[in-house]
Formats: structure tokens, sequence, C-alpha cells
């Protein structure tokens, strides 16, 4: 049976509907969402670096990583990027990218998660890069995934973003972690004040 004729049967047999309960969740909030943001980003794995939005982002990043050769990014104050996600023929060119540079514009404090819009063609240097720096401006954090859902706002061009919360990592039967398996190795969130 396929799908729609399911469906239609259903449709036809259902002869009272009820509306949608109103549901006030009462999520987790915290005092101090900027501290628990830190704390919970560490316990994922990634850096937490302060910085101000005047200080030289670019420095700060190659201090950060000093073997890394191939920068890629899209933002236009990242001058040392080589790779520029929306330059690329296709997104195989962001391959052997050391470190990748993105904006995140929300940053959740019970998961660590950060809202990385696809603001550039290719996506894939969210993914590919060996590391990934993520920006997060620090007032755009907030304490639970209800207010992020709230708060995303898609970029028309391309309508997709993932929340991203520390580096890859997966661990086999054997209990042997591999870290990178399906994204980058390591992140670094860097708070923006």
């Amino acid at each position: 049976m396929r799908k729609e004729d399911l469906l239609e049967k259903i449709r036809q047999n259902t002869t009272e509907q009820y509306d949608m309960p109103d549901m006030e969740i009462a999520a987790t909030t915290y005092p101090d969402v900027y501290a628990k943001f830190v704390e919970t980003t560490r316990t994922a794995g990634a850096k937490v670096v302060e910085a101000r939005k005047t200080d030289d982002l670019n420095q700060m990043v190659r201090n950060l990583y000093p073997d890394a050769k191939v920068f890629a990014s899209n933002l236009p104050y990242i001058s040392i990027a080589q790779k520029n996600p929306d330059t690329v023929s296709e997104a195989s060119d962001l391959d052997h990218t050391d470190v990748g540079i993105v904006q995140g514009t929300i940053g959740v404090a019970e998961n660590a998660c950060v809202w990385v819009p696809q603001t550039m063609k290719e996506k894939a240097v969210c993914f590919i890069s060996e590391y990934l720096v993520i920006l997060l401006d620090k007032q755009n954090i907030v304490s639970n995934m209800h207010e992020a859902y709230k708060r995303i706002d898609m970029d028309p061009r391309y309508n997709f973003g993932t929340f991203i919360s520390g580096p890859s990592k997966t661990a086999d039967i054997e209990q042997a972690l591999v870290m990178g398996a399906q994204a980058a190795r390591g992140v670094t969130v860097m708070i923006l004040d």
C-alpha cells in the first residue's frame, strides 16, 4: 500500500478532529547562560576562546593553529583564508582544508550546540575541514533549544543550517574512540564580545 493511499484512508475514517493543545514547556534556564555555555562547550570537547570584535581575529586563529597551512572561509574580515567556499568550483575543492572558519549565530548553553546557518555556496567547509573555528557573538547565547529554535533565521538562498557541538567523534563496539570520523576532529568556539 502506498503512503498516500494509507493517509487518504485515515482521512476518510476520521470522524472527529481535535486541535493541538497549547503546551507551555518549562525549559531549563540558567542564571549565567554564558558560564554554562562555556562549561558545556568544553565538556563537549571544544576549545573556547574569548575575543573582542576589535581583536586581530586572523592572528588569533593563526596562533591557535600554528601548523595549519590551508584556511577556508567566506567571512570578509578573515584574510588568512586561501580557499573561499563561495568561489570554489565544487565542494571537493575544499578537501585538505586544515582550518575552516565560519560564523555561528546562536549558542545553546544546555548542550553546547552552535547554530551555523549556511551562508556560503559550499557548506562542506563545516564538515570537511580538519579543524573548525566557529565565531559567535556573546549576546547570542541562550539557555535551551526552545529559545534557539525561536531565533533561527535561514538564509533564503540556501535554506540550510546545522547545529554543531564540539568535534566529531564516534566509538565502535570495541570502544575505540575516533575523532573526526564524520566532520572536524577539533572545534574552537571563539566568543566575541
